[in-house]
């Protein structure tokens, strides 16, 4: 996903008439829809038993999820005194819920994935209510933020479209695994094709302001693992839970932000390039870092059991 993220962004940027052209902004919604039907389609209420398990772990995760980043957004937008447009796109992805890419990267990294699952289900489903608060909070001085109708959005493209995939897979279970060896691809696909969207119209814009933007996004995205890693060793989660809230908390439904932007934002269409530079980055960033986890993975748990058996 990486290489394909970074691949079709740069195609964009080189050929932005022809692609903007196929691929006009207006999709991204329904783009983001099938994402999350897809996202549905692999949920299972034995996915939410892990809130009731290991609630500390959950709480924290959600909490860190709508406090870390957001705040992270607000602060990286006062210190680099972003344009109003770009300051936009980078709070509305740092109001965001959690990315689904968090669950493979949690795999990747040797954590706890029914955490992660259980994690990114709840923040996605209080998404709705939470996600235009927090822009209202941070971004309704500056900015007209109408909380109903991103509450509706929200809705539509997040919520409905994840619990019809949870029905179909809860009355159609065998049809639901027959979907599932094809929906990571199709959410590859699904991803891709809203970065080659949102890239291709605002090409220009992106190539003048383009270094800016991407530094924000960096710091945003490793500050979010740095800042998740600490809260978790602060409050006492094992090592696979810090792991994973480090993880989930990093990691943005940067989608989500894009199609927001798009949908309330088209005054200001630079405000749809900090979601589709972050849906490159994280996904960069969160391989690597994934995979320095599983290396580091177990090395602190096994040394008392050296020191034992020296002893």
């Amino acid at each position: 996903m990486a290489i394909i993220a970074l691949v079709v962004a740069v195609l964009s940027l080189v050929f932005p008439a022809p692609i903007h052209a196929a691929l006009p902004t207006k999709i991204v919604n329904w783009l983001l829809g099938i994402v999350m039907l897809g996202m549905g389609m692999t949920l299972r209420i034995s996915d939410f038993k892990v809130v009731f398990t290991k609630p500390k772990a959950v709480i924290t995760g959600i909490l860190s999820q709508f406090i870390i980043m957001p705040l992270l957004a607000f602060l990286l937008v006062k210190i680099f005194r972003l344009p109003a447009d770009i300051a936009v796109g980078v709070i509305l992805v740092g109001c965001c819920p959690g990315g689904t890419s968090s669950n493979v990267m949690t795999y990747l990294a040797k954590g706890d994935v029914a955490l992660s699952v259980g994690m990114t289900a709840c923040t996605t489903i209080l998404a709705p209510v939470v996600t235009p608060a927090l822009v209202l909070l941070l971004a309704g001085e500056a900015i007209n933020v109408s909380f109903m109708s991103m509450f509706l959005s929200i809705v539509e493209v997040v919520l409905a479209p994840i619990v019809l995939g949870f029905i179909i897979n809860a009355l159609f279970e065998k049809f639901a695994k027959a979907c599932g060896k094809v929906l990571p691809l199709v959410s590859v696909i699904g991803i891709s094709l809203i970065i080659m969207s949102v890239v291709s119209a605002n090409a220009a814009r992106l190539l003048q302001t383009g270094a800016l933007v991407i530094a924000v996004v960096i710091l945003h995205n490793l500050l979010g693992y740095a800042l998740g890693y600490g809260v978790g060793r602060v409050l006492g989660l094992n090592r696979d839970q810090m792991r994973t809230l480090s993880i989930e908390v990093g990691m943005q439904n940067s989608g989500l932000a894009v199609a927001l932007a798009t949908t309330h934002f088209a005054a200001m269409p630079m405000a749809t390039i900090p979601g589709a530079v972050f849906s490159v980055w994280h996904n960069i960033s969160g391989a690597v870092y994934a995979n320095i986890l599983a290396r580091t993975a177990g090395k602190g748990a096994d040394a008392p059991k050296v020191a034992a058996a020296k002893n």
